[in-house]
C-alpha cells in the first residue's frame, strides 16, 4: 500500500496566511482554495490514490511559477506541479500540505522555426498541439504517448514519456533542444536552447525525467521533423504471446526498425476492437501493430522484408491497410486501448517496465503465470520495438483484497523487468508507484547519489515530496528531515 508523508503541522496552522499570500501574489486570479474546486485536484492518471491539496495555483507566465515558488520556499510549503493529470504512476498526486501549480494555462505556441526545425512552446501545450500547430507545413513533434491528445508537454518532460514511435525517433529526451527552468528559489535558468548542443554539463539530460524534483519547466524547446512520404500500417497475429514476443526480437535483430512496432494479447484485441472496430483478429491469442514509412517503393521493401519475417512464426493472419482510413482505425484502437480496457474492467493498474526484447517470450510467459497465481486478468498492450511493458492488471479499487493483490502482481511483474536486464520505467517515470521499488533497481549508493542531485537543486525537499525516492523506513513523513542523505 502507498505511503503519503505526513503533513506539516504548522504549515496547516497557517493555510489562511498561504492562501492570502497566494492570491497577493496572483492579484487574486487563478487561485483556487474551495474544497469543492480542489476536488479534480485530488489524484491523477493512478486515480486508486487522492488527497486533497492545500491549494491551487494557475499561473499564467514564467515570472507568476517563479513568484509562487519564492514564497513557497520562503514559507516552508511544499509544492507539486501538475500538467493534465495524466500520470499512471502518481506524478501528480497532491499532498495535504502542499500547494498544486497547474500549468494549462501557460498553453501557447510562442515560436516555430521551420528553416533550423525547432519549436519553442508553453509547458501547457498538449503533446499533440505541438504537431497541429505544424503538420499544415509539412512537420510533425515525434513523441506521441497514448495521452497526447490530453497531456501536455510539461509533464512529458517530468516523466520523459514517449509513445508508440519512439522506437525510431526517440523518447522525449532525444527530442528536446532546451528549457527554461524555474527552481524553487524562484530562479528562472535557461538550459540548451535552439542548437543541438550546449557546453559544459548536460542539465537537459538531468532535468528531462525528473519528474517535478527540481524545478519546473515553464517553456519548452522541442525539435519538429518533416512529415515522411507515407506510411502503411499491418497487423500480424499469432496463437500465442510468446510466438509473438519471438517475432518481436527477430524484426529488431533483422537490423530493421520500423516506425512502431505494438503488441497487443487476447483481451486487448477484443475489448479495443468493441471500441474501435478497426478490424482486429478476434481468434488471435496476441497482435503485432507495424508501421513502416518512406516512399511507395521504400515501404513495399520493408514491409516485404517484415512479413518473411513474420512468416517463420506460423501467423494465422497478416493484414496490411490499403488506405491512409484502414491505418487511421488501426491507430484509434491502440491509442483508445486504455479507455477500451477500462469498459470491461472497473480499474487497473497500467505497468511500465521495460526489457529487452530477446526476454520477450519469457516475460510474457511469466506475466501468464502471475496472472493465474494472483486470480487477476491481465491485458498485454505495449510498445514491443522497444521492450517497453504496459501490463494493465484488472481489479476492482473497492475491494481492499482485490486492490492489495493489483499492487504486489504489479511490483512482481517490475522485479521481473529488472530481473532480466531491465528497468522499472519506460515512460511513465517513478512518481509513487515504483517509489518504494527503486532499491530493487539501484543500491543505496547508487540512490544516495541521486539524493545529492535532488538537495543541490531543492535543499529542503519542497519539490514533488514523497515522490520517486523511497521514504525512510517507518516513517510516513518526507523531506531532507526525513529521507536519509538527503541534506
Amino acid at each position: 500500500m502507498i505511503t503519503l508523508p505526513k503533513p506539516k503541522p504548522d504549515v496547516l496552522a497557517r493555510r489562511d496566511a498561504v492562501h492570502e499570500g497566494l492570491r497577493a501574489i496572483m492579484q487574486d486570479r487563478g487561485v483556487i482554495t474551495d474544497a469543492t474546486k480542489l476536488k479534480p485536484y485530488e489524484t491523477d492518471g493512478l486515480s486508486a490514490y487522492r488527497q486533497m491539496p492545500l491549494a491551487v495555483v494557475l499561473p499564467e507566465t514564467t515570472e507568476q511559477v517563479a513568484a509562487v515558488l519564492r514564497f513557497c520556499h520562503q514559507n516552508g510549503v511544499r509544492v507539486v506541479p501538475r500538467g493534465a493529470g495524466t500520470s499512471l504512476a502518481g506524478g501528480a498526486l497532491p499532498l495535504e500540505d502542499a500547494v498544486v501549480i497547474g500549468m494549462m494555462r501557460m498553453n501557447q505556441i510562442v515560436e516555430v522555426n521551420y528553416r533550423d526545425r525547432y519549436a519553442v512552446v508553453q509547458a501547457g501545450v498538449t503533446n499533440l498541439g505541438i504537431t497541429k500547430a505544424v503538420e499544415a507545413d509539412g512537420f510533425f513533434y515525434a513523441p506521441d504517448p497514448s495521452s497526447q491528445l490530453a497531456c501536455m508537454i510539461g509533464g512529458n518532460i517530468g516523466m520523459n514519456s514517449g509513445g508508440a514511435h519512439c522506437l525510431k525517433y526517440g523518447v522525449t529526451a532525444n527530442n528536446v533542444l532546451g528549457i527554461k527552468l524555474v527552481t524553487i528559489e524562484g530562479e528562472i535558468l535557461e538550459l540548451g536552447g535552439t542548437h543541438l548542443d550546449t557546453a559544459g554539463y548536460d542539465w537537459l539530460g538531468i532535468v528531462v525525467g525528473s519528474e517535478g524534483q527540481l524545478g519546473i519547466a515553464t517553456e519548452i524547446t522541442v525539435r519538429i521533423l518533416r512529415a515522411p512520404e507515407g506510411t502503411r500500417a499491418m497487423l500480424a497475429a499469432f496463437d500465442g504471446n510468446e510466438v509473438a514476443g519471438a517475432c518481436v526480437d527477430a524484426i529488431i535483430a533483422s537490423g530493421i526498425i520500423p516506425v512502431a512496432l505494438e503488441f497487443m494479447d487476447r483481451p486487448a484485441i477484443h475489448a479495443c476492437e468493441a471500441f474501435a472496430h478497426a478490424g482486429y483478429p478476434l481468434d488471435a491469442e496476441a497482435m503485432l501493430i507495424i508501421e513502416v514509412e518512406g516512399s511507395v517503393a521504400e515501404q513495399d521493401w520493408l514491409l516485404g522484408q517484415i512479413k518473411e519475417i513474420c512468416a517463420r512464426f506460423n501467423p494465422i493472419s497478416l493484414k496490411v491497410s490499403q488506405s491512409a482510413e484502414e491505418s487511421a482505425a488501426i491507430w484509434k484502437g491502440r491509442k483508445g486501448a486504455f479507455g477500451a480496457v477500462g469498459r470491461i474492467s472497473p480499474d487497473y493498474l497500467c505497468m511500465d517496465g521495460t526489457i529487452p526484447t530477446s526476454t520477450l517470450p519469457l516475460v510474457l510467459r511469466r506475466i501468464g503465470e502471475m496472472s493465474v497465481q494472483y486470480g487477476l486478468q491481465v491485458a498485454n498492450i505495449f510498445h514491443a520495438g522497444d521492450g517497453n511493458l504496459h501490463p494493465l492488471i484488472m481489479f476492482d479499487a473497492n475491494d481492499p483484497t482485490s486492490m492489495h493483490k493489483a499492487e504486489a502482481f504489479g511490483a512482481d511483474v517490475l522485479r521481473l523487468c529488472v530481473e532480466v536486464g531491465g528497468c522499472l520505467t519506460g515512460e511513465h517515470g517513478v512518481g509513487v508507484e515504483k517509489r518504494d521499488l527503486m532499491s530493487v533497481q539501484f543500491t543505496e549508493i547508487e540512490l544516495e547519489a541521486q539524493r545529492r542531485v535532488k538537495s543541490a537543486f531543492d535543499p529542503e525537499w519542497l519539490l514533488n515530496t514523497a515522490k520517486v525516492f523511497p521514504l525512510q523506513a517507518g516513517t510516513a513523513s518526507a523531506g531532507p528531515d526525513a529521507l536519509p542523505h538527503a541534506a
